[in-house]
């Protein structure tokens, strides 16, 4: 199929036409099916393991992600008439990197967005080739979990691999390989490799020169809605479009496409997510400017640990299933900097604390300090944006505590909205159907403004705290 081949189009009478919407999480993939409606009919989700071979190292074996999806399809259309499922589209995680021989064969593992194993090429990028002139070439400025970063690495580090590789890609571009035979990526995801024009919307000749890198070795860059291909696999005949990175995907999925919007992600990672009209150079450059998955463009803060600082608590700390009750607003501080921090630090060295303990100090404190930290982190990102954010949508596992929600649109000042349908699957789900869709309000939460200026006060504290340990964490 041509890459810019028309969605397939409704069925007529009463058969039902499918559509799929995969996401290559970092922990698991989930699947979708939705119909032309845009109804949910059934969701499917596998996991597969997450390796940490050294100190800030984080690897998948991309074989996993495969056998994942193989096994998920299959639950997810057993009973289903796989002749009517007409188009699948895969969101996920961003800036990994998978490298393949001259056979389609996997050379290492890959390495994820949250390895930031990369500091020293981080820093080179940064200081000897320059942030002003990344910035002119990308958008952007180098980060440690970016995918530039990643590929220095493996040359410095790995030179042998770094010689056999023929393809480079990222993690659901490897997937829509393997469905379709079609390497391909689109220009969401490609725009957090730093070597993405992003303005332009194609590979950035001068970085793919300062990488070593060969065009050839890199997927042909569609935009994410485009059809790539087609697939047989489980008796399906079904187009497959070029997808998104999970966080436009989400987007796509919450139906946050116009100025003026943004949406709040609280998953593994935290984001902010700010559509725009047109291509964004920004003031700061701990922000992203990236492309869209509607062909447009959006602005974009991360932070690296969100819900899972919380996950980490209940279960790495307490070891129980304590995961409700907080006590009231108190001086203890948390720096939720688990796996280094990118927006506003960019700091891979950067390490999570408390701060503030006395003997008094209860679990429920600890609960509240961990939630308050990770929402000043995300009020760091809102903090960078050009415009000031009059409400939000908030998606991701975070969503589940009615608690952290009413804390989060105090700390922001911000009526929030909580997504019922949503996620990178729902998206891609969306983009292969070639539909947008409103997504349905659980519930919208109003801050306090009473709340708001004492969190504000708390959160000028909280900002003082990483400039006191920077130095620490690089000494150590």
């Amino acid at each position: 199929m041509e890459g810019n081949t028309k969605h397939p189009q409704s069925g007529i009478g009463d058969d039902r036409i499918y559509y799929i919407g995969i996401d290559l999480g970092t922990s698991a993939v989930k699947l979708i099916l939705i119909d032309e409606s845009a109804a949910i009919l059934k969701t499917v989700s596998k996991e597969y393991p997450l390796s940490f071979p050294k100190p800030n190292w984080s690897e998948q074996n991309p074989e996993d992600w495969w056998n994942a999806v193989i096994e998920g399809l299959g639950e997810l259309t057993d009973g289903v008439d796989k002749g009517h499922v007409k188009a699948i589209g895969v969101g996920g995680q961003m800036h990994g990197l998978v490298m393949l021989d001259e056979a389609d064969r996997v050379l290492r593992p890959a390495i994820l967005w949250n390895d930031t194993r990369t500091g020293k090429e981080t820093d080179w990028l940064n200081s000897v080739v320059g942030k002003e002139k990344l910035q002119a070439l990308t958008g952007n400025i180098a980060f440690a979990g970016f995918t530039a970063p990643k590929i220095l690495w493996v040359k410095e580090n790995e030179p042998d691999v770094f010689a056999k590789c023929k393809k480079i890609c990222l993690p659901k571009d490897y997937v829509n390989y393997r469905l379709t035979g079609v390497f391909a990526t689109d220009v969401s995801d490609a725009s957090g490799t730093l070597y993405f024009d992003v303005e332009n919307r194609k590979w950035s000749k001068e970085m793919l020169e300062i990488l070593g890198v060969d065009e050839s070795q890199l997927p042909t860059v569609y935009e994410s809605g485009d059809v790539i291909g087609c697939t047989s696999l489980l008796g399906m005949n079904a187009a497959v479009v070029a997808g998104a990175g999970d966080n436009a995907a989400a987007a796509i999925g919450t139906n946050t496409v116009s100025e003026g919007q943004c949406n709040i992600s609280l998953g593994t990672s935290g984001t902010v997510f700010i559509p725009t009209d047109r291509y964004v150079k920004t003031a700061n450059p701990a922000l992203h400017s990236f492309c869209h998955a509607n062909g447009k463009y959006h602005l974009m803060g991360c932070i690296l640990s969100a819900a899972s600082c919380n996950k980490w608590l209940n279960e790495t700390v307490l070891k129980s299933d304590y995961k409700t009750g907080c006590s009231d607003m108190n001086d203890v501080f948390f720096l939720p900097y688990l796996s280094g921090e990118r927006c506003p630090h960019n700091d891979g060295d950067a390490k999570g604390a408390f701060l503030g303990l006395t003997h008094a100090t209860t679990r429920e404190d600890l609960q509240r300090a961990v939630l308050e930290g990770v929402s000043f982190a995300i009020k760091d990102c809102v903090a960078l944006c050009p415009n000031a954010i009059q409400k939000a949508t908030v998606c991701g596992g975070g969503t589940k505590s009615k608690d952290w929600m009413q804390m989060l649109a105090d700390v922001l000042g911000v009526e929030m909205s909580v997504i019922q349908n949503e996620g990178p699957a729902y998206g891609g789900a969306l983009l292969a159907a070639g539909i947008a869709h409103e997504p349905a309000i659980k519930t919208t939460v109003k801050p306090d403004p009473n709340r708001t200026a004492l969190y504000e006060k708390k959160y000028q504290k909280f900002r003082q705290l990483y400039p006191l340990l920077r130095s620490f964490y690089k000494e150590n």
